[in-house]
């Protein structure tokens, strides 16, 4: 029986995996913490009576949770870049809406 000395690349290989789970762990923590921030300017009910801002946060959990154990890093990637664009997208139709919302009550007072 012949021990495979461990080599010198393999260190390397699996130092830089720790490093790149390390940064895609931050990415992934940063961007939960972004959906939070974000979730505070969702203050209306749905058809519930539920905020959407609890919704949304509850949804956002579920699905870190469901990868939180992925390890392909093509799919990691996939999705904390998915998340990101849902964030911003959901960020600029909420300022889109407050921009409507904002040019109907100027009109109507001007029509006062």
């Amino acid at each position: 029986m012949v021990k495979k000395e461990k080599s010198y690349n393999d260190d390397e290989n699996e130092l830089l995996t720790q490093q790149r789970l390390t940064s895609t762990r931050r990415e992934a923590l940063s961007l939960y913490r972004d959906i939070l921030r974000a979730t505070r300017f969702f203050m209306w009910p749905d058809s519930r009576g539920v905020l959407w801002r609890d919704i949304l946060r509850e949804n956002a959990r579920k699905e870190f949770e469901e990868a939180r154990f992925e390890k392909d890093p093509e799919i990691i990637t996939k999705l904390l870049i998915g998340g990101r664009d849902a964030v911003q997208s959901a960020l600029d139709k909420l300022v889109e809406k407050q921009r409507e919302q904002i040019a109907k009550e100027q009109g109507n007072n001007g029509h006062g």
